[in-house]
């Protein structure tokens, strides 16, 4: 039996193109000479519709080209749709097959956790969905319900020899081979061949990775779908057999998959927003430099439009390193000084400040004057600004609300300081982008005499570790401090991120890489006495 995975870019709400798009992925199926073809969970709506799925047109919209798939498809073919009606609204997988939808199978298990809110659009199914394919005793599932152990020893008691499994399932570091394991579980428990095709392309904030695999009952991955582009894995099996044999696409990880999702989630974020061009500012610094990298990757140089803008404290070492980028990188390089704009907004304030010092006021001036020169650039020209700010300084609030932190997208939102290092590192090793001197000397948001981040923050390797435990394992201040973590320390910045949520909630979204981003995964609520 020839099995095809069509894991495709579906863009949420797009219902006819969506559409067509799947009955194209059919179609070069079925000359690949495949018997059957599957496509991802919700491929016809897009994934997560969110409270699209309120409206009871769309799901009109929707129901409508499932039925067009049906009579439309080629060749049998499983297909993600919702179903039903608002307030009894199904996650299905449909069976397209001779000139009409056969079967439905209704989602059982609804994630309700992290990034999913399945529960509060979907009403869980009561009964698996067992079908004959070309002979062969197979059950359709979504997604979560293959996470579910006791759904394949159910489906193995019941004697199937095939399961399908469509999904959504987004990305974040080191996901793909943690998943890639449970399913060969899954299909060793089963007993059974174990077709699973995912979802790829960015949404919002959220990446998805592809990586679709077809497993022989012995756990083995006899094929494997592409990271993080449109892929058709078509595979071969032999219903009777127990064990398997073939090539799979190789299952990146480390910097190079991280780096892969962000140019994904950037350039999808641009494109499906109707973007062709962006724009950020070139500090000479290495977060500016790391997203003027992923830029280019994920829209081409051409595209992107770098602005200088050199200030009262600017360094002519970071004139000169972000002059280099841009020359590594073959961007447009804009030169706005904004030091005369900086003095003007100084003396429109003179006679309210009168003789108090300079402080972080001024600082932040400067700031807001270059990310004001972004968004004239942006609504004069229609590009896209981007956020250069990284997870460490969004955690803290060491940004500038309305200057540095102005734009319509965050690429590196969800990257920790550390890790952009090590991602400008892998980056340059593919070819020379993110200049030496850029990635050696101490970072510094230059807005005054001799500024560096260390004068405000713990060194970042200490930050982060920090961060990584209270941000993203939720852990408490006790609990860092018997891990080796300086207590005081801990304290400050524990203080700084809790005081930083109405910063965060005002920023622009960015591709989430990690398992808990800001966002979906950690709503915390901004008016909060708890204290860490």
């Amino acid at each position: 039996m020839r099995i095809a995975l069509a894991q495709i870019n579906a863009t949420v709400g797009d219902l006819d193109g969506n559409l067509e798009r799947c009955l194209a992925a059919v179609e070069t199926a079925r000359v690949a000479g495949a018997e059957l073809v599957v496509l991802p969970e919700l491929a016809l709506t897009g994934y997560p519709p969110e409270d699209l799925l309120g409206k009871p047109h769309f799901l009109e919209g929707a129901a409508r080209n499932l039925e067009a798939f049906g009579r439309r498809a080629a060749i049998p073919a499983v297909v993600g749709c919702a179903a039903g009606t608002v307030g009894a609204l199904s996650n299905v997988a449909a069976l397209a097959r001779s000139g009409h939808v056969e079967r439905v199978y209704r989602k059982r298990e609804l994630p309700n956790y992290g990034v999913f809110d399945e529960e509060r659009y979907f009403e869980a199914g009561e009964r698996d969905e067992i079908v004959d394919l070309g002979g062969v005793p197979s059950a359709l599932t979504v997604c979560e319900d293959v996470w579910v152990p006791a759904t394949v020893e159910r489906l193995s008691a019941a004697g199937v020899r095939l399961v399908v499994n469509i999904s959504a399932s987004p990305f974040h570091t080191g996901k793909g081979g943690d998943r890639e394991a449970m399913l060969r579980d899954r299909a060793r428990t089963a007993g059974a061949w174990l077709a699973y095709c995912n979802l790829v392309g960015g949404q919002d904030e959220l990446v998805f990775d592809g990586r679709s695999v077809v497993i022989a009952p012995d756990g083995t991955v006899v094929a494997r779908g592409a990271s993080f582009a449109e892929d058709l894995v078509v595979a071969d099996i032999d219903p009777g057999a127990t064990a398997g044999s073939g090539s799979a696409a190789p299952l990146v990880s480390g910097e190079e998959e991280v780096y892969r999702a962000l140019v994904v989630g950037l350039g999808d974020y641009a494109r499906k927003n109707g973007f062709t061009d962006v724009t950020l500012g070139l500090s000479g610094g290495l977060d500016s430099a790391l997203v003027a990298a992923v830029a280019a990757d994920a829209l081409g140089a051409g595209h992107v439009h770098g602005v200088l803008m050199p200030g009262p404290y600017s360094s002519e070492g970071s004139l000169t390193d972000a002059r280099a980028l841009a020359t590594n990188l073959g961007i447009d390089a804009i030169e706005i000084p904004i030091t005369g704009t900086v003095e003007s907004f100084a003396d429109t304030l003179a006679p309210v400040f009168g003789d108090l010092p300079p402080d972080v006021t001024e600082e932040n001036l400067q700031a807001r004057v270059r990310g004001t020169v972004l968004m004239a650039l942006s609504n004069k020209f229609g590009w896209l600004v981007l956020a250069t700010g990284n997870k460490s300084e969004i955690s803290v609030g060491y940004a500038t609300l309305y200057g540095d932190m102005v734009g319509g997208f965050a690429p590196i939102r969800d990257v920790f300081k550390t890790r952009a290092y090590a991602l400008a590192r892998w980056r340059n090793a593919a070819g020379p982008a993110i200049p030496e001197a850029t990635l050696l000397k101490p970072p510094s948001a230059e807005l005054r005499p001799d500024q560096t981040d260390q004068d405000s923050l713990p060194p970042y390797e200490v930050l982060d570790a920090i961060l990584a435990g209270y941000v993203e394992q939720d852990r408490s201040i006790a609990d860092l401090v018997a891990a080796g973590h300086d207590e005081a320390t801990v304290r400050a910045v524990v203080r700084m991120v809790d005081r930083a949520e109405y910063k965060r909630r005002q920023g622009p979204p960015g591709t989430r890489v990690t398992p808990k981003a800001f966002g979906r995964d950690r709503r915390m609520p901004i008016t909060n006495g708890f204290g860490g």
